[in-house]
């Protein structure tokens, strides 16, 4: 059983050294859990970000719940949580005692210029990972769902009510079927 102070520090070193939000974090995390920790398998991964993604809330702090509950509980959950935002409070609190006397220095400005493509590429590199795992006929749901949510303004949280009903016809009627009819 992992100790709450492993499970803190691991998510304090994430939330402290990833700038560009939740899903940035993402690779941080998959690293640390799967590669590093071997605390969840690569499927089991995939599955708890398809759940944080589901459930409101930044998508980073739901997997560290999710990761800290399935470890230790609501104990391991709430270390996660609190391995994962301590960071960024404790640094927003210094910016916003410094901010107004460095916002207009030019060196501060060009580095928050500078961090905008390292950011990108840290949200780019989750759904790339995400994809691998996905059978090749899903890509065309993933360009239809990004078609009707960009393109058309759906809401996501529409999109993701219609994929996961989708997903629950799918199990109970095709592969069910498939299953009675190879199991006569």
């Amino acid at each position: 059983m992992e100790r709450l102070s492993t499970l803190f520090t691991s998510f304090f070193k994430i939330g402290a050294f990833t700038f560009g939000g939740g899903y940035a974090m993402i690779p941080l995390i998959e690293r640390e859990v799967i590669d590093r920790r071997r605390w969840v398998a690569p499927e089991e991964f995939l599955d708890l970000l398809t759940l944080a993604q589901s459930v409101p809330g930044p998508v980073s702090l739901n997997t560290a719940v999710f990761i800290g509950y399935r470890l230790r509980g609501m104990r391991g959950a709430l270390a996660t949580l609190l391995g994962s935002i301590l960071p960024s409070f404790l640094i927003m609190l210094v910016i916003a005692l410094f901010f107004t006397d460095v916002r207009q220095n030019p060196v501060v400005d060009a580095a928050f210029k500078g961090m905008r493509p390292a950011v990108v590429a840290l949200i780019v590199g989750p759904v790339i990972s995400l994809a691998r795992g996905m059978h090749r006929s899903l890509y065309i749901v993933v360009a239809a769902a990004a078609l009707v949510i960009w393109g058309l303004g759906c809401s996501p949280i529409l999109v993701l009510v219609a994929g996961a009903a989708c997903g629950i016809l799918w199990e109970l009627f095709i592969v069910g079927k498939k299953e009675k009819g190879g199991a006569r």
